[in-house]
């Protein structure tokens, strides 16, 4: 009996077709020969693009050094707080000036942990393998975040120097640590749904959720450090003059010592599928850290619109918290994104053609760094190239800070925090709107780590 063969086998003359093709060309052999032997980004980078690319830019806020993430993905964060100490080091006449990491870590760990938990039991009803389910309890408690995410913890938790809770070994190097804290969330949910299937009612899920948590704080305190609820505050200035501020809370430090005005900003991103219509805003459906925090909402604006007001607040003395798809096309020694940097269609003799909205559609772009705009570089009162402050510490780039062309910047840019007052007045009333919610793995839900 002769079997039939299924029309989508991949068979042997499908793959002899593909074998012929590729001995067929000359080039394709010497590529391999190169390949083989060097990294391919070694190969493709365009030359004339590194050439070209000086670290000289018309406006520069900067004139401190960058911060390090190290092993974590804690970028947005470090981004948010680097923000902060450009006036804060100002206030504090200081030449360097660092907020603790580790404090907001430890408070996004345990908000985090409790925001899951809370869905967890909002979704009890639901198997364990329904979607929404199974993506809350994926990465529950990874290190990414997003700026709505660090405004709720600023504005409930505050913020202390670093000297005050420094950094540990699991704040820089956080995969252990997220791995016990991981595993306490899971089981965690574990019970709560227990309690649900036994009809214990929403008193004993909270109980459930409540032991759950007392063991994440435990397993935070033991990695990172007891969070301070206040502490001593004194410094000497550049000046060489000192300084005593008495007894402090973080938010009492926070009130004094942050003089951006966080409560003004918004986040605007720039999503151009057809089905995400510009000039409306968004939410994504269980996307934050803290319960009684800050509903995560975005606006949706032309790029060209965010390159603007990211430029006019740069020239306005203020830096531009922003994230992006950093992987893409950057050399990292060099600390250079182009959207040609690297030529892989030449390369390998094949189309790499979808764009932007295409990526995002299949799943080939997001939202995946934040970092922070300190430079701009303005010809003809337009942007050519943009000058990057990275939390990847000094060995890279200009000393850790990054050139990006503004071909980049469209392909790649997603998303920018800033003050309300930059937007179009018709653009200002659209934030009022309701949000359209996307569901929770909609790749404008992605995290920057």
């Amino acid at each position: 009996m002769t079997s039939q063969t299924n029309p989508g086998t991949l068979d042997s003359a499908t793959l002899a077709g593909f074998r012929e093709a590729f001995e067929s060309q000359p080039s394709h052999q010497l590529m391999q020969n190169v390949v083989t032997q060097h990294d391919v980004n070694d190969v493709a980078l365009d030359r004339n693009i590194v050439a070209a690319a000086t670290h000289t830019f018309s406006n520069v806020l900067d004139d401190w050094g960058v911060t390090n993430q190290a092993r974590s993905g804690r970028c947005w964060m470090f981004a948010g707080l680097n923000l902060f100490r450009a006036e804060s080091k100002n206030l504090l006449n200081v030449k360097e000036f660092e907020f603790s990491q580790s404090y907001v870590m430890f408070w996004d760990k345990i908000e985090r942990a409790n925001y899951i938990l809370e869905a967890v039991i909002e979704t009890a009803d639901r198997p364990i393998d329904d979607r929404v389910v199974a993506w809350l309890l994926h990465q529950p408690l990874g290190d990414g975040g997003q700026w709505d995410m660090f405004v709720s913890l600023m504005k409930k938790h505050g913020v202390v120097p670093k000297a005050v809770m420094p950094e540990t070994e699991s704040s820089s190097n956080s995969a252990r640590m997220n791995a016990s804290l991981n595993y306490q969330v899971r089981q965690g949910a574990r019970n709560i749904r227990q309690m649900f299937t036994k009809e214990g009612g929403l008193v004993a899920m909270r109980q459930a959720k409540e032991e759950a948590l007392r063991s994440i704080y435990q397993i935070l305190c033991i990695h990172l450090g007891n969070p301070p609820t206040d502490f001593d505050w004194q410094w000497k200035d550049k000046d060489g003059e000192f300084h005593r501020d008495a007894r402090m809370t973080p938010l009492e430090f926070a009130e004094k010592y942050i003089a951006t005005p966080m409560e003004e900003y918004v986040c605007l991103v720039h999503d151009p599928r057809q089905s995400s219509p510009p000039g409306r805003t968004y939410t994504v459906q269980y996307l934050g850290n803290v319960v009684d925090g800050e509903r995560i909402k975005y606006l949706n604006v032309d790029i060209d619109l965010m390159k603007d007001i990211a430029m006019r607040m740069l020239l306005d003395g203020k830096p531009v918290w922003m994230g992006c798809d950093t992987g893409k096309q950057m050399h990292r020694d060099k600390g250079l994104w182009d959207a040609d940097l690297f030529d892989y269609a030449n390369v390998y003799n094949a189309e790499f053609a979808m764009d932007k909205a295409e990526r995002l559609e299949y799943h080939q772009t997001a939202m995946t760094h934040a970092m922070l705009f300190t430079g701009v570089d303005v010809v003809d009162g337009k942007p050519r190239r943009w000058r990057v402050e990275n939390s990847w510490d000094d060995k890279v780039g200009d000393k850790g800070f990054f050139l990006m062309n503004d071909s980049w910047f469209a392909e790649y840019m997603f998303e920018i925090a800033a003050p309300k007052s930059y937007l179009p007045e018709a653009l200002q009333q659209a934030l009022d709107l309701e949000p359209i919610v996307l569901p929770p793995w909609d790749p404008m839900g992605s995290l920057a780590d």
